[in-house]
């Protein structure tokens, strides 16, 4: 059970005291040359201040490959664990307040004490994310062939009500959503029949749907292949739309930037599905091969500025119903993962905060003159501003550490916890 905050005010103010002045520098420097450019750094700061995204509790530990995990000392072994160095990124870079369960990984007896643990450590809840991906210890049916989209009827009742026990426990850890991805598809041609393969996914997820809260969302994540190397029942934005909007105002789609083909436009699709009025939420990391879960913004930055250009477009032209999740999703098989959250929340905000910086007016004059040149320019002379200076002074100003990841590597925290916590076994596979 965690005790309250792993660090003290002290400690930040003391990192922060050694740094101020250089950031007060930096960012009255960034101001004079915004300010030049007709953008007032004050407003930036203050929508940065605003913005947060969500950690999953399964990213707080070594993820793995096909073939090998390499734990290492004091990485968590419960969701206990996991919301203490959840609660350490909170207190570090002040942009991570919520936390994303996976059931039935993070099953506890008592979801009000863990609310209230979580709320100790400065933290809330987001989506709530089901598994029936996997065979659990006990499970009277196998996910084997399929689960919502299961040829039988077992196995898809198995899956529903396990969505909808996720549903309950989110009401009551404070969730307002829940994010279903389903490995379901074929290996084979001719392995299933892929039209009712939907139907029956379909069929289900509607009384997934039934069983939402009036104030509720259903995140649907597509994803275009693995575990089925064939065909993947929901396996683009196309079918998430359709899917979506079969089931009613509630379903949403989710997009994960590793879960398309290589090259996809992905802000394109973010435009697209925001004018159908069903933009639910991203899943941030990147991709180099597949779906890599990759350090947000590791390999291709300029894709995650131009993905946060594209929301920034859509919040000046919102839908019904326009009010993103955002959540990091990545495997950290060789880093450790608070560093790797430290480091993609930074990379995540600093992408949001470039896109505020673009000229829209000279934008649209551009687009509407079909001036590619200049447009495109507009586009890159904000992604070429450094807007460290802004994402730290709202950190800063938040109670975080002006260089989270320098404050972390001086506190010695894996080498406590790893006094405290049991050794995670060797395995495969995510946490």
């Amino acid at each position: 059970m965690a005790n309250g905050p792993a660090l003290t005010l002290d400690q930040i103010g003391s990192h922060n005291a050694e740094r101020i002045d250089a950031l007060a520098e930096d960012y009255a420097a960034l101001d004079r040359q915004l300010a030049r450019r007709g953008v007032d750094i004050a407003l930036v700061k203050t929508a940065v201040a605003g913005f947060s995204v969500a950690v999953p509790s399964w990213g707080a530990g070594r993820g793995g490959t096909r073939f090998a995990k390499f734990p290492i000392p004091g990485e968590p072994t419960n969701i206990h664990e996991k919301l203490e160095d959840c609660g350490l990124i909170q207190q570090l870079g002040q942009v991570t307040p919520r936390v994303s369960p996976h059931f039935p990984w993070d099953k506890v007896s008592d979801y009000a004490a863990l609310r209230e643990e979580a709320a100790s450590l400065g933290l809330g809840f987001d989506a709530v994310n089901s598994n029936t991906f996997q065979d659990q210890p006990g499970q009277a049916h196998s996910y084997r062939s399929g689960s919502l989209s299961s040829t039988d009827a077992d196995v898809r009742a198995q899956a529903i009500d396990h969505n909808i026990e996720c549903i309950e426990i989110g009401r009551q850890l404070g969730s307002r959503a829940l994010t279903v991805w389903v490995g379901d598809g074929t290996n084979f041609p001719g392995q299933q029949h892929l039209g009712r393969s939907l139907d029956r996914y379909l069929d289900a997820a509607a009384q997934v749907y039934a069983a939402l809260p009036g104030d509720w969302r259903m995140l649907l994540e597509h994803k275009l292949f693995e575990p089925a190397f064939y065909s993947t029942v929901i396996s683009d934005w196309g079918s998430s739309m359709m899917a979506a909007q079969e089931l009613g105002p509630k379903a949403m789609c989710l997009i994960d930037l590793g879960h398309h083909a290589p090259n996809v436009n992905i802000e394109q699709i973010v435009a697209r599905l925001h004018k159908a009025g069903k933009l639910g939420g991203f899943h941030f990391n990147d991709s180099k091969y597949g779906d890599d879960d990759l350090d947000a913004g590791a390999i291709n930055p300029h894709q995650l500025f131009l993905i946060f250009n594209e929301l920034v477009e859509a919040a000046l032209e919102p839908r019904t119903g326009f009010d993103p999740a955002y959540m990091i999703d990545q495997s950290h098989n060789v880093t450790d993962p608070i560093e790797s959250m430290l480091c993609s929340a930074d990379a995540i905000v600093g992408s949001f905060a470039k896109a505020l910086l673009v000229d829209r007016e000279a934008l649209r004059a551009a687009q509407e003159s079909n001036d590619a040149i200049i447009a495109f320019r507009a586009l890159r002379r904000a992604y070429d501003t450094d807007v460290a200076p802004i994402v730290a002074m709202a950190r800063a100003e938040a109670g975080g550490a002006i260089d989270p990841l320098a404050l972390y590597r001086t506190l010695g925290w894996r080498e406590r916890k790893a006094q405290e916590r049991d050794t995670v076994g060797l395995g495969a596979g995510i946490v």
